[in-house]
């Protein structure tokens, strides 16, 4: 089961959006330098529909955006609960971070608008740096991911 510990509206996660930032615990990853160590534990409240529409009833005027940071250890719910936002909540788009490497070959990626992979390698360094491993994908028209990680770029 899916738990999180806490959320809050980001405006850098993903690009052009007001993100819902929903962090995952029990995170199996376990990156060395991870600045979330708090979310290795299998701590926190039910992520799931019910907490989805809470956080809807609550956030919902002020974001363009949810997303799942993190849930590596049940990525079928992550996806479960991407395909309700956007059949229940389609004004929504859904972002998922998750620190593998690539995404297990059962998830339906298209039921995601923006997917980050990667676990934090503290000498590659984050998203912002050129040098990252970790790539943030955006989901095309026709279904096809096109990788926006320059977007977080220093220029």
């Amino acid at each position: 089961m899916l738990k999180y510990v806490n959320t809050g509206i980001v405006f850098q996660e993903v690009p052009d959006e007001v993100t819902l930032a929903i962090n995952i615990s029990n995170c199996p990853c376990r990156c060395p330098g991870c600045h979330s160590r708090y979310l290795w534990d299998d701590i926190g409240l039910p992520l799931d529909t019910d907490a989805i529409d809470d956080f809807i009833e609550k956030d919902g005027q002020d974001i363009t955006c949810i997303a799942f940071m993190g849930g590596d250890s049940d990525p079928m719910g992550v996806n479960m609960l991407a395909q309700y936002i956007h059949e229940e909540h389609p004004e929504f788009k859904v972002a998922w971070y998750s620190g593998r490497l690539r995404i297990p070959s059962n998830i339906k990626k298209t039921d995601f608008d923006f997917i980050k992979i990667g676990p934090y390698i503290r000498h590659l360094g984050p998203l912002k740096e050129r040098t990252t491993n970790q790539r943030l994908y955006r989901k095309q028209p026709d279904g096809s991911f096109e990788d926006i990680t320059s977007r977080f770029w220093r220029k």
